[in-house]
């Protein structure tokens, strides 16, 4: 599914004549440009540059992506700025939100609310995705942001980003070189469990791997299974990019386990017949600043 952060990655590179300046001006790694226009390549089954080239230069399909980008984009920004009238929008906006959600780009969230809406006050609720699918479902919160593991036609969802785990355990544990998956289902496991969006996913993955996770050790809560983790209690899946520190550290070891974990793809969910235009521009801002790849991340400036 084609996103406004490929679009935006598309448009800057071409407006600034590059992928470095592209990515300084999107406040992201050249990496992750790259990323998102290869992502975006993949949507259409198409390359949108020339790669014979030096220079950021288009092909004939990628002419007519960025005018498309251009296009989108601008409309995006005028919805933006058509609802989001500072003056007049005064009222609360509860959200739910995953652990890991919290732990990493809620805080550049709540800035731009805050930037766009100054009247609004926001109440953020953190639990799992099932806890939170309840609450959404009882009128007690207007969005909620979680993994896509909830087949409910009562709901709508928007992309708004996605995860990248892999299984890690303490180092020494699980012998270095690629492991199978049967293999590592040997080691005692750690999972999330029914509550956790995540965990209901890759319960299921796991399951049409011929794995069952029947004797496993189910820890909801991701700090704590981490920590679980960290002290050598067995093998878990844990978010790539976040848990980078302490790889680097020596203190987690990723395991390289053949068949990969796929992506988690996160969504906003809401009711279906109450979404309104500041819940609709919320999920914008959320997929403009959606990022898993660090923990504690600030607010900028």
């Amino acid at each position: 599914m084609m996103t406004f952060k490929q679009l935006e990655a598309l448009y800057w590179i071409v407006q600034l004549g590059g992928f470095a300046p592209a990515a300084q001006k999107l406040h992201t790694s050249q990496s992750a440009v790259s990323k998102r226009v290869h992502e975006l390549e993949q949507v259409f089954d198409t390359p949108l540059f020339d790669r014979s080239q030096r220079t950021a230069r288009l092909t004939e399909k990628g002419e007519e992506m960025f005018l498309l980008a251009r296009k989108l984009l601008r409309e995006r920004d005028l919805a933006v700025e058509q609802f989001a009238k500072p003056e007049v929008i005064e009222r609360r906006l509860r959200i739910g939100v995953t652990e890991l959600t919290a732990m990493t780009w809620l805080p550049r969230l709540v800035a731009l609310v805050q930037e766009h809406y100054p009247k609004v006050k926001l109440e953020p609720d953190v639990d799992g995705s099932l806890p939170l699918r309840d609450k959404l479902l009882a009128d007690e919160l207007d969005l909620i942001l979680v993994p896509d593991a909830f087949a409910d036609t009562r709901l709508r969802s928007k992309v708004v980003g996605q995860v990248d785990s892999a299984w890690m355990a303490k180092p020494g544990l699980v012998p270095a070189g690629t492991t199978r998956l049967h293999e590592l289902a040997r080691v005692p496991l750690l999972v999330q469990g029914d509550s956790s969006g995540t965990g209901r996913l890759y319960d299921a993955w796991l399951r049409e791997q011929g794995i069952e996770t029947t004797d496993a050790i189910v820890v909801s809560n991701l700090i704590a299974l981490t920590s679980l983790t960290l002290s050598g209690f067995g093998a878990s899946y844990l978010p790539r990019q976040c848990m980078a520190p302490l790889v680097s550290l020596g203190m987690l070891a990723v395991i390289d386990v053949e068949p990969a974990l796929p992506p988690v793809p996160y969504v906003a969910l809401y009711k279906g017949e109450v979404r309104s235009t500041l819940t609709s521009a919320l999920i914008m801002l959320a997929q403009s600043c959606c990022d898993f790849s660090r923990a504690f991340q600030t607010a900028p400036a």
